[in-house]
């Protein structure tokens, strides 16, 4: 066993989590930035909410659909040349951003119109009589009393971007995923493949561990 843990570059591997945690932080702050107010926009667009509008609902939830439907692994290669033209350049850790947010938002907005139809009615029927504006209604009571339930969406699409962080290792995405499949994969070094699935699997540990705490500091007792 240490002979297999000496020849393990221990820089890279290094190097390669940094890149992976960058990947996930930046892809979670845009996909909760731009989740978050097409959530609140499908549930104020559903049936019997605020802003009823059938029609608004059905092409944004389409759309949302669309995203959620397509698999991570083709989503990286059809938004490459998006990519490229957005950023610059496919690979690396900049490259992998833009799929993974186009990937991580619609699956948090739609973990936020589920958390705010869990909001009870009552709630928003006593703002509305105290004579309070839709906007007053979205910031004062949505959101607050939601809030539990978006923290846990955000640590599941925290868990979710972090195993398609590895996945966009295919397309030179960098991070573990990259390291598994170029040292792993191509060099047959299992110690390599056995360390990322091991550091993997203490992200995802972390996060959720995070994730619970936060989601029962806001729970109401």
């Amino acid at each position: 066993m240490e002979a297999l843990l000496s020849n393990v570059d221990w820089t890279e591997i290094g190097w390669a989590s940094w890149d992976t945690l960058v990947m996930v932080g930046m892809s979670l702050l845009f996909s909760v930035l731009i989740g978050l107010p097409i959530g609140v926009l499908l549930f104020l667009f559903g049936k019997r909410q605020l802003l009823e509008q059938p029609v608004a609902y059905a092409v944004l939830s389409f759309v949302v659909n669309v995203l959620r439907s397509v698999p991570f692994i083709i989503l990286l290669i059809v938004m490459i040349p998006f990519t490229v033209m957005l950023i610059g350049t496919s690979l690396g850790v900049a490259g992998a951003i833009p799929p993974l947010v186009a990937g991580g938002a619609p699956f948090f907005a739609r973990l936020v119109e589920t958390s705010l139809r869990e909001v009870d009615r009552g709630i928003i029927e006593a703002t509305q009589a105290m004579g309070a504006s839709v906007r007053q209604i979205i910031f004062g009571a949505l959101l607050p009393e939601a809030l539990p339930g978006i923290i846990a969406g955000i640590t599941v699409t925290a868990i979710t971007l972090v195993s398609y962080a590895a996945m966009s290792g295919v397309i030179g995405g960098g991070g573990l995923g990259d390291l598994a499949i170029r040292f792993g994969y191509q060099r047959f070094q299992t110690d390599v493949m056995v360390i990322t699935v091991a550091l993997l699997v203490i992200f995802v540990q972390v996060l959720q561990m995070v994730g619970d705490r936060l989601v029962l500091y806001f729970s109401r007792k």
